[in-house]
């Protein structure tokens, strides 16, 4: 995959302008090679977030100040190490194991869905999971199911917001490509999207 920067600037600040100023666009960079960073260094992506540490380290290791950095994979406790090192938020803590290692803030992953599948705290496990956690957590994040239909997200997003609101947690992501505006009605902080922005 080449990545063209003209058109990733375009397509990011089409986003941005759709999602509002109270958002941040992370432009999720699991597919992205180390090389193909650099398009979206030139297109003035100010925000990337990594799924797997490995390719984190890569990547940082070659633009280091160019982005600032967000984890938003699943996160294992022997990678929180590189995380709190090159990071400024995690957006997919669910494990009392790796919160213990942590010293950046962090959002709870909570698995609304109950597909087995995905990884996240369940809804009625999360006050518990709060309680004993000793991360700084500053909000929440969801996926919901995948879905061809945006409008099919937003009960999705709505629950998770109702819950970040009853525990006073103020900063929420979720939204993908498939359905960040449906996610910045509901009140994203955070809209995580790749393909949107270079694909098609």
């Amino acid at each position: 995959m080449s990545i063209d920067p003209g058109r990733v600037r375009e397509r990011y600040e089409r986003v941005r302008a759709e999602v509002g100023s109270r958002v941040s666009v992370v432009a999720a960079t699991k597919y992205v090679s180390v090389s193909d960073m650099l398009a979206l260094a030139e297109a003035g992506v100010e925000i990337v977030g990594e799924n797997r540490a490995q390719d984190l380290l890569a990547k940082h290791a070659a633009y280091a100040d160019r982005f600032r950095w967000h984890f938003i994979g699943h996160l294992q406790s022997r990678k929180a190490k590189d995380v709190n090192a090159i990071c400024e938020l995690v957006h997919s803590l669910d494990s009392p194991s790796a919160a213990a290692r942590l010293e950046i803030p962090a959002l709870v992953q909570v698995n609304l869905s109950g597909e087995a599948s995905k990884s996240g705290v369940p809804q009625d496990e999360l006050e518990a999971f709060l309680a004993v956690v000793p991360a700084r957590v500053v909000g929440l994040s969801t996926m919901p199911p995948l879905t061809d239909r945006p409008e099919a997200s937003r009960p999705y997003f709505r629950r998770l917001r109702q819950l970040a609101e009853s525990l006073d947690l103020r900063e929420l992501s979720m939204g993908t490509s498939q359905d960040y505006r449906v996610a910045a009605e509901e009140g994203a902080t955070f809209v995580r999207v790749g393909s949107v922005l270079w694909q098609g």
